[in-house]
């Protein structure tokens, strides 16, 4: 069986009040300049502020059928880079919504411009959440060296919104041979697990993750919305306990 997206793409599903997802096309990793015959699925996640604002994390790539639909759920304003790797498609909305805020994550700026990606950030994320947002969606930091990123939390809707930490894939929607390499990796579906690359770096940064994840438990989230596999709809703070206690005496 070849790999499968999570149908119907490019269509605003919601999750809570305020609050849902938009599963994208696949895309391909590109490792020096190659691109690997992997695809992977992926997810970008909406909030709508009270302001009718709309948060866009991780924006999938420009579809002006989606856009539509999005408009009439609010402004897209905030066009959230939460790591270094999910960016490229950032600029295709903001030429589309000339007013809308670019948010960089750290190194964003710099990738951006190796891979000659036209896009120009206007403002970049911080510790804690900006004002535009800071009311209803809290933000934290998370360590893992070269593949830290921002993780935000929906106060509403109680849901954790994370990009690379944790990936939590669907063999059955995924091609040999990267279907037995994901079950080595341990970052399947029911398990989840964190991303490989931030593994050894969060050893390396045992007090900023433990700072971090102190943050995320007091948030007491109920569900994890991923970029890349299956989410968790419910018992998240138990989801989060598990994963980083299976690596690290936590």
């Amino acid at each position: 069986m070849g790999a499968s997206l999570y149908e119907p793409i490019n269509v605003y599903k919601p999750v809570a009040t305020n609050i849902g997802v938009v599963d994208g096309p696949f895309e391909y990793l590109n490792v020096a300049g190659v691109r690997l015959p992997l695809p992977f699925t992926t997810r970008m996640t909406v909030v709508r502020l009270s302001n009718g604002d709309l948060f866009l994390h991780s924006p999938i790539k420009f579809d002006q059928r989606l856009a539509n639909e999005l408009q009439a759920l609010g402004t897209p304003r905030h066009l959230v880079s939460p790591n270094q790797f999910h960016y490229a498609h950032i600029g295709e909305w903001a030429k589309a919504f000339p007013e809308a805020i670019t948010w960089a994550s750290p190194r964003v700026r710099q990738r951006a411009r190796a891979r000659r990606t036209a896009i120009e950030f206007a403002r970049d994320l911080g510790p804690t959440p900006p004002e535009e947002w800071g009311r209803e969606i809290d933000q934290t930091l998370f360590p893992g060296g070269y593949f830290k990123e921002y993780i935000f939390f929906h106060r509403d809707s109680k849901a954790l919104i994370l990009t690379d930490t944790i990936i939590n894939l669907e063999l059955d929607k995924i091609a040999e041979p990267w279907r037995t390499a994901t079950k080595l990796t341990g970052m399947y579906h029911p398990h989840g697990q964190i991303f490989f690359g931030m593994r050894l770096p969060l050893l390396l940064q045992r007090r900023k993750a433990k700072a971090a994840l102190r943050k995320i438990h007091s948030w007491q989230p109920d569900r994890i919305l991923l970029s890349h596999g299956r989410c968790f709809d419910t018992r998240a703070d138990e989801v989060i306990r598990r994963i980083f206690r299976e690596h690290h005496s936590w």
